[in-house]
């Protein structure tokens, strides 16, 4: 199935499966509002806590956007395959799009005829610093210091200043190194990547043409940004701050002094 796909007249059935912290679930929840608007169906599949604090769905799409509840398990993130892949089987969807962390997934899915993308939420430039899929799969990115994070990697071939401060490098540091749960996120990132047959990220081509086209080359894969997309906001929000923060802003832009 080409990537041009879910923009046909067939209707789908898409599964979105995010990483479970609420700055990754919220860009998933605004993407699976844009797909059902185009008639499709969506399951978005989390766990039990983080489906009882999604918004609400709006009532009109209501009934494409199906919320499905796994249980939180003991070990953790990668202890939802089991139910995840009886899900998948027993709902046959079309396409998953899902996060950085599941590297159990892509597999699955493809055993299962599902076709794969990797939704990234984060800006073009962040993963392509990571360097190639096998880079990232393998470990064997040269860098091992803050102070090479701080510099453009040798990959980038053309002009730019886009690096990490020493307070970022130092967190960038430790994913490339296992953890307790046997896996780097690198090689969770790398074998997601790899198993995927397109990448989506939430980012714009205007803002980010060349890392845009560096991540086709170190991946191999076709790229689509789908833009920032920002929440949607209610205007007929009377919450009593948000009302006096709008009036200071109007009067602010009005030239009154408050």
């Amino acid at each position: 199935m080409d990537s041009n796909s879910m923009a046909k007249n067939t209707k789908l059935h898409v599964v979105m499966f995010p990483w479970l912290a609420f700055g990754h679930i919220l860009p998933y929840l605004e993407l699976s509002k844009f797909i059902a608007e185009k008639g499709h169906k969506i399951s978005f599949v989390s766990t039990p806590r983080n489906i009882d604090r999604l918004p609400k769905i709006p009532l009109h799409l209501v009934s494409s956007i199906t919320l499905v509840k796994i249980p939180f398990p003991k070990k953790a993130f990668d202890g939802l395959e089991n139910d995840l892949t009886r899900f998948l089987e027993n709902s046959a969807p079309a396409w998953i799009l899902y996060d950085f962390a599941p590297h159990w997934l892509p597999p699955v899915a493809a055993r299962l005829g599902i076709s794969r993308a990797f939704f990234f939420i984060i800006s073009a430039w962040f993963l392509a610093f990571f360097g190639s899929t096998e880079t990232i799969i393998n470990g064997s990115d040269e860098r091992n210091k803050a102070e090479d994070f701080m510099i453009p990697p040798k990959w980038v071939g053309f002009e730019t200043k886009v690096s990490y401060r020493r307070y970022e490098a130092n967190r960038i540091i430790p994913a490339a190194q296992g953890n307790d749960s046997g896996f780097s996120d690198y090689y969770r990132s790398g074998k997601v990547i790899d198993g995927s047959e397109v990448i989506f990220i939430r980012h714009c081509n205007e803002f980010e043409p060349d890392w845009l086209k560096l991540l086709e080359e170190l991946h191999h894969k076709q790229v689509i940004p789908l833009g920032l997309m920002p929440p949607q906001v209610k205007e007929e929000d009377n919450n009593e701050s948000w009302v006096s923060i709008k009036t200071w802003l109007d009067n602010q832009n009005k030239g009154t002094v408050v």
